[in-house]
């Protein structure tokens, strides 16, 4: 999902750190109150987490230019559902910086663009789980439609944010581009559910992290 340079320049990149520290302020937020329930130490854990592995995804895993980004496995459903919401935009945020500092300082005038693509979908994710998962119901125990309507929503909302900074920087021109990558993207929304569930059944099987600092309490509650 990176923006390749050059896509937006000059002023216009205001807007993208703007968003940026929008969604900054409101991670941190959650940061707060997840710390507050669960302890600094938990937060913490989880965020260190979480960064190795977003850091992991995009260096390791299969990734490839399309159109005006990057089709990329990001598995933000599965960072939520494993370690929650505060822990899991900590880590995109982070990993991505990481990667851009060591690997990419091409990509650091994009960063304000490619952390709002990132963390915006993740907060709207979020908010879909409280609506389509009961109360009750742990998410090792989720259904595959449910999983696939998280990581949809994700991936859905991953493709509007970039094809809104395709339009910005190039007006209707940018719009083929957004398709190419919209319509590459499709094997991510495929794939990402099934590894939802993969992760979620390998974690049904290790009870003994109930309760447990390194993931989200209502993994197995």
């Amino acid at each position: 999902m990176h923006i390749e340079p050059g896509i937006v320049t000059g002023a216009k990149l205001a807007l993208s750190y703007a968003t940026a520290a929008a969604a900054g302020a409101y991670g941190l937020r959650l940061a707060f109150q997840t710390a507050q329930e669960k302890g600094w130490t938990s937060l913490a854990l989880r965020s260190v987490l979480t960064t190795a592995l977003v850091f992991v995804f995009f260096e390791v895993l299969p990734h490839y230019p399309v159109g005006v980004s990057e089709v990329h496995f990001i598995l933000g459903s599965t960072l939520f559902l494993l370690f929650g919401a505060a822990p899991a935009a900590i880590g995109l945020a982070l990993g991505l910086l990481t990667q851009g500092l060591l690997f990419a300082p091409f990509d650091l005038p994009q960063y304000g663009m490619n952390m709002t693509t990132l963390l915006v979908p993740l907060f709207g994710l979020s908010a879909l789980a409280n609506r389509i998962i009961a109360p009750g119901t742990a998410y090792v125990d989720l259904r595959y439609g449910q999983a696939l309507a998280l990581s949809t929503a994700y991936q859905g909302g991953v493709v509007a944010w970039v094809a809104f900074w395709a339009i910005l920087g190039q007006g209707v021109a940018g719009i083929e581009g957004v398709a190419t990558f919209g319509v590459a993207y499709m094997t991510v929304i495929l794939i990402e559910p099934l590894v939802d569930l993969a992760v979620l059944a390998a974690a049904k099987s290790m009870r003994n992290l109930q309760g447990s600092a390194l993931v989200t309490p209502r993994l197995f509650a």
